[in-house]
C-alpha cells in the first residue's frame, strides 16, 4: 500500500512520512501519515475504525495540510489510523501502545477524531506526553465536548448565505451522521434560527418536517447509539437523506458520503462539509453546476482544529471560539468571494489559497 499512496498522491507538498504499526500481541494494525510540515508540526486525529485505509488516511492527512494552511495556524497536516473496531474491549490497550509507537515522531500532534475522544486523547497524553483535545481536568479543551467544530460550521453558514439564497432564519437543516459533529453543528445553527428536520446515523434516519427536538435526540442517541429510537417523525433507511428537502445539509460522516451517483438528488442550496472529503471532485462541479453552494471541508469544519491550536499553545476555551470565529468567518468569505469573481467551484478557489499559503511557507525552508 505504500508504493500505492506515494505512486497515486506523491507530489511536491508531501507526504513527508507514512509509517505504518503492527503490535501482534495486542492486534494493533495503524498507520500515519505526516503530509506538510512546512508551517509547524502536523496536527490532526487518530481515526479509529475497521475499515480505515492508508488511503483514506493519506487523504486526510493531506486535507488537513490545506485546512491548517487556509486557517493560518502554524501547524501542517497529519493524520493516523488505527485499524479496529472503537468498541473494542481492548481499545485502551491499543490507543496506549499505538502511543507509545508514534513517541519519536514529534512532527505529528494527535487529536480526537471518528472513533476517539477526550479520554483516547489523555491515554495518549499518559503515554508520550503530547495530544491535543484533552479533558478540562487536564488542563485541556475538549473540542468534541463542546462542538467546536459545530460551531464553525454555523459561523460558515453565517458568512455563505450571503453568497446564496438561503436565509438561517427558518432554514430547514439535515445532518448525515449525527455525532460530535453533526449534532452540535445542528445545535449552532439552531442557535442561528435554523430547524433540525432531519439526522441521519448508522442505524438509520429519522425525518419530521416540523422540527426535530434536538436535545431529545443527543440524550436518546446517548442512551441507545440509535437515532432511529427517537419515536417523533418518520423513521427511514440510512441513506435517505439524500432525497429530503431542506436548505442546510451537513454531511458529518465518513468520505465521499456525496459523489456523482447522489449529487444530482440533492435538494438543497448549501452543503456545509462537517466531514474531511465529503464530496468528491466531481460532486462538487455537479453541486456547483446546479447551483448548489458546497462549501469545502477545509474551509468550513476548520473549527476542530483552530481549538486544537489554541489549546496546544495553552489558550482558554473562550479564546479557541473567539479564535474560529474571527478565522472561520474570513476565510469563507476570502474563498467565497475569490470563487464568485472568477466563476470557480468554491473548493478550487479554496485549494489555490491553501496550496499558495503552503508554498510560502516551504519556501522559508532550508533545502536538504
Amino acid at each position: 500500500m505504500t508504493e500505492e499512496v506515494f505512486g497515486r498522491f506523491a507530489d511536491e507538498y508531501g507526504p513527508e512520512k507514512i509509517v505504518y504499526i503492527y503490535e501482534p500481541r495486542c492486534g494493533l494494525k495503524a498507520v500515519v501519515v505526516i503530509d506538510n510540515v512546512s508551517a509547524g508540526p502536523g496536527i490532526g486525529g487518530i481515526r479509529m475504525a475497521k475499515d480505515v485505509t492508508a488511503e483514506e488516511v493519506f487523504r486526510l492527512a493531506r486535507a488537513m495540510t490545506w485546512k491548517n494552511a487556509l486557517a493560518g495556524i502554524p501547524h501542517g497536516g497529519g493524520k493516523s489510523g488505527i485499524l479496529a473496531d472503537p468498541a473494542a474491549p481492548n481499545k485502551e490497550t491499543l490507543i496506549r501502545q499505538f502511543a507509545r509507537a508514534i513517541e519519536r515522531l514529534d512532527g505529528y500532534i494527535p487529536g480526537p477524531d471518528m472513533g476517539t475522544d477526550e479520554v483516547a486523547m489523555a491515554w495518549v497524553r499518559d503515554e508520550i506526553g503530547r495530544s491535543v483535545g484533552l479533558s478540562k481536568v487536564l488542563g485541556g479543551i475538549p473540542l468534541d465536548q463542546i462542538g467546536a467544530t459545530g460551531y464553525g460550521l454555523a459561523v460558515c453558514a453565517e458568512v455563505a448565505q450571503d453568497f446564496n439564497e438561503a436565509d438561517l432564519e427558518g432554514a430547514r437543516v439535515i445532518v448525515q451522521g449525527f455525532g460530535n459533529v453533526g449534532s452540535h453543528a445542528a445545535r449552532y445553527l439552531q442557535e442561528r434560527g435554523a430547524l433540525l428536520v432531519g439526522a441521519s446515523d448508522l442505524d438509520g434516519t429519522v425525518y419530521d418536517p416540523n422540527g426535530i427536538d434536538i436535545e431529545a435526540l443527543v440524550a436518546i442517541k446517548a442512551e441507545t447509539g440509535r437515532v432511529t429510537d427517537y419515536t417523533k417523525g418518520k423513521t427511514l433507511p440510512r441513506d435517505a437523506w439524500v432525497d429530503l428537502p431542506c436548505e442546510i445539509f451537513v454531511p458529518a460522516a465518513r468520505p465521499d458520503s456525496i459523489d456523482e451517483n447522489n449529487a444530482g438528488r440533492l435538494s438543497c442550496k448549501i452543503v456545509l462539509q462537517g466531514a474531511n472529503i465529503a464530496v468528491t471532485p466531481r460532486a462538487e462541479r455537479i453541486l456547483h453546476d446546479r447551483g448548489i453552494l458546497s462549501v469545502p471541508d477545509f474551509v468550513a469544519n476548520a473549527g476542530g482544529v483552530i481549538c486544537a491550536s489554541v489549546e496546544y499553545k495553552g489558550g482558554t476555551q473562550k479564546r479557541a471560539f473567539e479564535t474560529i470565529e474571527e478565522k472561520i468567518r474570513e476565510n469563507t468569505r476570502e474563498v467565497l468571494q475569490l470563487a464568485r469573481s472568477h466563476s470557480q467551484i468554491p473548493a478550487e478557489a479554496a485549494l489555490t489559497l491553501a496550496k499558495q499559503r503552503v508554498a510560502e511557507a516551504m519556501a522559508y525552508r532550508r533545502s536538504r
